[in-house]
């Protein structure tokens, strides 16, 4: 549904994306992550049709973005992250608009707008005007408007931005329904937590240059290696870091902990509980250490990271 192939694009020699080759299939959801300036809004853009690419090329719903950007028009649902919104119209009016401007018959409007507009609890708020809507309101409403014309595909830079959990919630949860009615979304944000709950897949982009893609699972082996094991003990012991066993390689210690790495946890997690209890030491718990997505993004951006702690 979505595919990049070099895409890259300069503005008065400044390179904003470089050679950005990235795939989004049908059914599916692809994150989008990296620092402010690292030329996510440029890519979805260049995608969107709205921006000329300076070299590369791409494809929406199967039309070029350059030489059909009418019909990829058509066929993405765009959240900027300016919404544009006309404050002095009436939710419905405005709906009603870019419902027309799609083409779209009458009563298919008013359909898609009840749907979309009870979806997100704006129902009672249809009458009033835009300016007197809330930023989150705001947000759910540009969200409505991205859907209204039931595009394959979707490109939404911070879909919940501003919003309360709740609202939030309920976003991420009409995003998966809409996965499910195989779409193929592409979402910028810098909610790690929302990209690792929604996404299938996770593309990193540093400096305009894609460093990592993959799922998220995969980006961790990949930046963090193996998981790191924590073993918890009852009481204070010096040297328990000595009693681990071979193939194993010790990562740290305290007065009542250690931690390991092992390639194979289903093997020597049992041999290190065994030499626990040779030694006499009871274990309060063993467990891997969570390996997080902002580790990974902090390593892959050049931040710094304390992983795995």
């Amino acid at each position: 549904m979505i595919q990049a192939e070099g895409l890259g694009k300069s503005f008065d020699g400044f390179q904003a994306v470089d050679r950005v080759s990235l795939d989004v299939r049908a059914g599916e959801v692809v994150a989008l992550l990296g620092p402010n300036g690292a030329g996510k809004t440029t890519t979805v853009r260049m995608l969107a049709s709205l921006l000329r690419p300076s070299r590369g090329r791409a494809t929406v719903a199967g039309f070029d973005v350059v030489a059909a950007a009418p019909e990829v028009r058509r066929r993405v649902g765009l959240l900027t992250e300016h919404h544009g919104l006309y404050t002095r119209m009436r939710a419905t009016d405005y709906l009603d608009f870019f419902g027309r401007a799609y083409g779209l018959p009458r009563p298919v409007i008013r359909e898609r707008t009840a749907y979309w507009m009870r979806t997100f609890d704006l129902a009672d708020s249809a009458g009033k005007r835009l300016g007197e809507y809330s930023k989150g309101m705001r947000q759910k409403l540009a969200l409505v408007r991205a859907l209204l014309h039931d595009p394959p595909v979707l490109l939404l830079d911070e879909p919940t931005s501003a919003m309360d959990p709740a609202s939030a919630h309920q976003v991420r949860r009409s995003i998966e329904a809409l996965r499910s009615e195989q779409r193929a979304l592409l979402i910028c944000t810098h909610n790690l937590s929302e990209a690792e709950t929604l996404a299938d897949r996770i593309a990193i982009i540093r400096a305009g240059r894609l460093i990592a893609v993959g799922t998220a699972s995969e980006l961790k082996r990949t930046f963090l290696g193996e998981p790191v094991m924590e073993l918890r003990l009852a009481q204070q012991v010096d040297g328990a870091a000595g009693l681990l066993p071979g193939g194993v390689e010790p990562v740290g210690s305290g007065p009542t902990w250690l931690r390991y790495r092992t390639s194979n946890p289903e093997t020597a997690n049992p041999e290190v509980l065994s030499a626990m209890a040779d030694a006499g030491l009871k274990v309060v718990t063993l467990a891997p250490l969570e390996q997080t997505l902002e580790a990974v993004y902090l390593l892959a951006v050049g931040a710094p990271a304390e992983v795995g702690l």
